[in-house]
Order: C-alpha cells, then structure tokens, then sequence
C-alpha cells in the first residue's frame, strides 16, 4: 500500500492526552462571549471565564470528549449565579438603601416599614428557611451556608429555592403583592 491508500487509524479525543493550554486557546473566548450575554461587566466575564477553566483543572473527569460542553454549561451556570448575586444585592440595597442615608421622613418611614415587613416575614417562616435566606443575604456560598447549618452542600440549592418561595408566598400572604 502507498500512503494516499493507507487507511489513517482512528484517533478520538479520549485517546489523545488533554492539553488544557490548547482547550483554553481554543475556547475562551466563546466562554467569555457567553457569560457576557448575561453579565454585562466585561472585566467581570473574564474573571468567570477563568474561574470556568480553573474549575476544569480540578476536575479530571471533566477533561475528555465532552470537554467543550462541560465549559459552556459551567460557564452558564456561573453567569447566572452571577446574575442571581447581582439582582440579589440590588433588591436588599433598595430594601435597606445601603451606601446612603433616607432623603426624606417619608423614606425614611417606607424603608422602616419594609424591614418590619421583612423582619415580620422572616418570623413565620421555619427556622431553617430563615436561616439560609439571611445567610445566602449576607453573601454566604453554599458550602459555607452548609458548614454554619450543619446541612448537605448538594442540598444547599434546592432548599434556597424553597424557601425562597416560602418567603414569596408568606410575603404575598401577609401583604397582598
């Protein structure tokens, strides 16, 4: 057989060693194009972005075949992490008017009004739910909001979510929103 003929061997990605410089040339900009839909902050993007391939070091199994795919659902993730920790802040700083003082008595009143409000909600909510929702307030990650509850880390998500919607519900409830 000549060489035009010679059947080449299969060769797939699972066979060949990982080469992280290469994954990263190759896919960081489009991670970062990613996150930038979601956050706007174009310094921040690339600070995730980063945080996405540093992940992928730690994790061996996610460096294989689907390794492109793992990058971009990380990278979504942590977009909307991000989102969520955006909108988080900004709703507790209009709730608190954090960075300055009330202008006037009557914002002064409707800001004292939505802490008792709050306070009020929080009350009747089961100690746990109130918990996590104080400490996710505070900027807590899940695995700190688990260490301090003595809970799940994978658990961590779902129980927010739910109370979460306790508060949503008991809020609703108690003040017709």
């Amino acid at each position: 057989m000549d060489a035009e003929t010679t059947p080449l061997p299969e060769v797939r990605i699972a066979d060949l060693a990982f080469d992280f410089e290469l994954v990263f040339r190759m896919e960081y900009a489009g991670i970062v194009r990613v996150i930038s839909r979601v956050v706007p902050d174009h310094a921040r993007a690339q600070e995730l972005a980063s945080e996405v391939f540093w992940r992928l070091s730690q994790r061996p199994k996610a460096q294989g075949e689907n390794t492109s795919g793992w990058l971009y659902r990380t990278a979504t993730r942590l977009a909307l992490d991000e989102l969520r920790k955006q909108m988080r802040r900004e709703k507790y700083e209009r709730l608190f008017s954090f960075g300055r003082s009330p202008r006037s008595p009557e914002e002064l009143y409707i800001k004292e009004e939505e802490s008792r409000r709050v306070q009020a909600v929080l009350a009747k909510l089961r100690r746990t739910d109130a918990e996590l929702l104080m400490l996710r307030s505070d900027d807590f990650s899940y695995e700190e909001i688990a260490s301090a509850l003595n809970l799940s880390p994978a658990s961590i998500g779902t129980l927010l979510i739910r109370a979460e919607e306790a508060f949503r519900k008991e809020y609703g409830r108690r003040y017709k929103t």
